[in-house]
């Protein structure tokens, strides 16, 4: 027993020697953990400001609790307005296989039944019930292409916080 809590008190020692201290830009909406999105220092950001009007792409460098320091320029979070989140944003991920599964399985439906009536009959045709569940498959998958998360808006419920993380 003796060496068990030695042991555990080295790996907790250590373990905590090593931790560092992280500051982030949390990206809320609501209380769902879901759909908070973090930025860590040495990330890239795309925001729109109050000040500028039009989106800056610029690298995090460090949080101060009421600055943002980027290696351009120096923001308050009051200031931005919008942050592009397209490829920040877990969600769009399952978005986009969702997407793909619907367009890719419309085409090889038409696509195969194609191919096995040029084998079958010597020349293309496609069914009818076949062309319609692909046609509506594929017009399914067009239609779902621009429905993704693009951009966060500081706005109502939506808060941009800074959380600062520091073991002193």
């Amino acid at each position: 027993m003796k060496k068990f809590l030695l042991i555990f008190l080295c790996f907790f020692a250590l373990s905590s020697g090593f931790a560092q201290s992280s500051d982030f830009l949390l990206l809320k909406s609501g209380t769902n953990t879901k759909s908070q999105i973090r930025f860590y220092p040495g990330e890239q950001i795309t925001y729109k400001s109050a000040k500028l009007g039009y989106y800056v792409t610029d690298v995090i460098k460090e949080f101060s609790s009421e600055y943002i320091y980027l290696s351009e320029n120096i923001i308050s979070p009051n200031d931005i307005l919008e942050i592009d989140i397209q490829n920040k944003d877990r969600r769009n991920g399952s978005l986009k296989a969702l997407n793909f599964l619907i367009l890719g399985s419309g085409i090889m439906l038409l696509s195969v039944d194609a191919i096995n009536s040029i084998y079958q009959q010597g020349e293309l045709t496609i069914d009818r019930e076949v062309g319609i569940i692909g046609g509506i498959l594929v017009g399914t998958g067009i239609a779902l292409l621009p429905v993704r998360y693009k951009t966060f808006k500081n706005q109502g419920r939506n808060k941009l916080q800074i959380i600062q993380m520091r073991m002193d």
